[in-house]
């Protein structure tokens, strides 16, 4: 029987999950993949729509009752917070119009966190492609987002207000927690699937070249050279092992979200999730 995965189109998920996509992971099923925003993702997790599925850390409060949270294959790291941005030289966000990325991705959680005692006007979710260009042409007052972004912001004459990261980094001394991969209970031995990822990660980077068009592929027009930047910010260390940082970092966010009451309070992610 295939498994059902879910992941975005991004580099960074297409580069990690090529070999197991491709059936070069021995030992795993036939995989059908989807490809959706996490804001989708996430949608579709609280359904259980899928057996893998890549969601935001953000969402995990209402997805750990029917999913085990892998220690491996999302994105965590330094230096690759999500960003707001806006046109000109806006210091604060009260009264604006911000475009942002769902509802329950991490980005907007931070921004929340980030940005308690301003009041914007107004918060539209938007498809991520559509947010620079929203922001550029006066659509909206200030974006936040995510991923190659980062590279491609200045292109659209866009200041960044605030690195949600930095500000994250050095309030904490953790690493950003963004994007975790799920195993649907009763569907997907927890065991096995972190030992197939783990597996499609090791062929990832033992062999690069393998995965080159197919990430392109899926890159959504994005040129090469921010393809090679994006993968290697996003798949690092806490790709193959969260590790102790990885879950205290978890922990942080979904903690001091809950204490904010952004969230619902939940047990440990340490203790909800299944570990090697």
């Amino acid at each position: 029987m295939a498994l059902s995965l879910a992941i975005s189109p991004c580099p960074n998920d297409t580069f990690v999950f090529d070999a197991l996509v491709h059936g070069r992971v021995p030992g795993a099923p036939p995989v059908e993949v989807t490809y959706a925003d996490v804001d989708v993702t996430n949608t579709a997790a609280e359904r259980g729509a899928f057996d893998l599925v890549k969601v935001s850390y953000a969402a995990l409060p209402w997805l750990l009752d029917d999913y085990h949270l892998l220690p491996c294959g999302g994105a965590l790291g330094r230096g690759c917070g999500p960003l707001v941005l806006t046109r000109g030289d806006r210091t604060d966000l009260s009264g604006a119009t911000v475009a942002v990325p769902g509802e329950r991705t991490t980005a907007y959680l931070l921004f929340r966190l980030w940005a308690a005692g301003q009041t914007p006007a107004r918060i539209e979710v938007v498809p991520f492609h559509e947010i620079m260009p929203g922001v550029a042409a006066g659509r909206y007052d200030a974006g936040l987002v995510i991923h190659e972004a980062r590279f491609t912001y200045p292109r659209h004459g866009l200041t960044a207000l605030v690195d949600l990261g930095e500000w994250w980094e050095g309030d904490t001394g953790l690493p950003i927690p963004l994007g975790a991969i799920l195993a649907r209970r009763g569907a997907v031995d927890p065991a096995e699937a972190t030992a197939w990822v783990r597996e499609s990660v090791r062929q990832a980077w033992a062999d690069p070249a393998a995965s080159r068009e197919y990430v392109l592929a899926h890159a959504q027009e994005m040129e090469p050279d921010v393809v090679d930047r994006h993968i290697g910010l996003y798949v690092n260390e806490f790709t193959a092992d969260l590790g102790e940082a990885g879950f205290a970092a978890v922990e942080a966010l979904l903690g001091r979200a809950a204490d904010a009451g952004l969230v619902p309070q939940t047990s440990s992610s340490r203790a909800t999730a299944w570990t090697s």
